[in-house]
C-alpha cells in the first residue's frame, strides 16, 4: 500500500489538512469542533499516512491520533507554507517582506530569504469579526456574516472625517474613519451596517500594525494569508486599498490559509 504523507494545521477554529497522492496535493478544512470527524475522514482517505503536525493544538492531536508523528514550530510551518506557495503561483519575492497570517487574531512576520521571524501579535482577527459580529447581530454563521459586511455600509456607524469637517476642506481624504462606531447611538442603522464597520475596524487595526512593522523593518511587500480573508470580501478588500494607499504593495496567495499545513507537510 502507498504511504501518503499529511500535513495538519490545528488552529483556535479550524483544522486544515494537506495531504500528497500520486503527485498532488489535496486540501482540506473542517471547524476546530468536528477534529473527530477530521481525523477519521483523513484515515479513510489515506489508510497509510505519515504525518507531521503544527499550531495549538498540534500536540493533543498527536497524543490522541497520531503518536508517531512530528510536532513543527507553528510560525517556521507558516512561513515555509507562505514561500512554497509564493513559488508555486509565481510571485516568489526577491527582497524581505512581511507575512501578516490573519486566523482567528493575528501574526506578523518578517521574511528575509530563508530566514523568518515572528515579529508581532494582535488579539484582533478572524474571531474577532466572528465572535463580536454574533453579538452586534443575531447571526452565528460566518458566511452570512461576511455576506452582509459585504452589503453593509460603514458610514452609517462610523464617524468619517467628511462628518467632521462637512463643507470645510478636509486635510485628508474625506472616506477614511474618524472614530470606529461612533454614530452607533444617534443614527439609524442595520444588522449589515455594523458588520461593515467591525470589519473595517479589524481591517484598519491590522493595516496600522502592519505599515508601522513596515517602516521598522523597511519592507514594502506585504502577502497576506489566513482563513480569516477567505471568502470575506469587505476584510480582503479593506486591507488591499489602505495597504496600496499607504504605498504597500500586497499579495494574496490563492491556498493562503494553509500555508501551515503545508508547512508540516513539507517537513514530512
Amino acid at each position: 500500500m502507498q504511504q501518503i504523507t499529511a500535513g495538519i494545521d490545528a488552529g483556535g477554529s479550524l483544522i486544515k489538512i494537506v495531504y500528497q497522492e500520486n503527485g498532488r496535493m489535496h486540501f482540506k478544512k473542517f471547524s476546530i469542533n468536528k477534529l473527530d470527524s477530521a481525523i477519521s475522514w483523513l484515515k479513510m482517505v489515506a489508510p497509510s499516512l505519515k504525518v507531521s503536525i503544527t499550531g495549538g493544538k498540534a500536540h493533543a492531536i498527536q497524543n490522541k491520533f497520531f503518536p508517531d508523528s512530528a510536532i513543527i514550530p507553528e510560525f517556521q510551518s507558516t512561513c515555509e507554507g507562505a514561500r512554497f506557495l509564493l513559488a508555486k503561483e509565481n510571485k516568489s519575492i526577491e527582497e524581505s517582506y512581511l507575512v501578516v497570517n490573519i486566523g482567528t487574531g493575528t501574526s506578523w512576520h518578517l521574511v528575509k530569504g530563508d530566514q523568518a521571524e515572528r515579529i508581532l501579535g494582535s488579539g484582533m482577527g478572524g474571531g474577532t469579526f466572528t465572535g463580536l459580529g454574533s453579538l452586534l447581530t443575531k447571526v452565528k454563521d460566518y458566511q452570512l456574516l461576511t455576506v452582509l459586511a459585504k452589503e453593509g455600509n460603514k458610514g452609517n456607524v462610523d464617524m468619517l472625517v467628511n462628518d467632521i469637517y462637512e463643507t470645510a476642506y478636509s486635510p485628508i481624504q474625506g472616506d477614511l474613519t474618524a472614530a470606529n462606531f461612533a454614530k452607533g447611538k444617534r443614527q439609524t442603522h442595520m444588522e449589515a451596517d455594523r458588520l461593515a464597520s467591525l470589519s473595517n475596524m479589524i481591517a484598519e487595526t491590522i493595516v496600522l500594525l502592519t505599515s508601522q512593522a513596515a517602516v521598522i523593518h523597511q519592507v514594502k511587500r506585504v502577502v497576506i494569508i489566513g482563513a480569516a480573508i477567505i471568502g470575506n470580501p469587505s476584510l480582503k478588500n479593506g486591507l488591499e486599498t489602505y495597504l496600496n494607499m499607504l504605498g504597500l504593495s500586497t499579495v494574496f496567495l490563492e491556498k493562503g490559509e494553509y500555508c501551515g499545513a503545508i508547512g508540516a507537510y513539507l517537513s514530512v
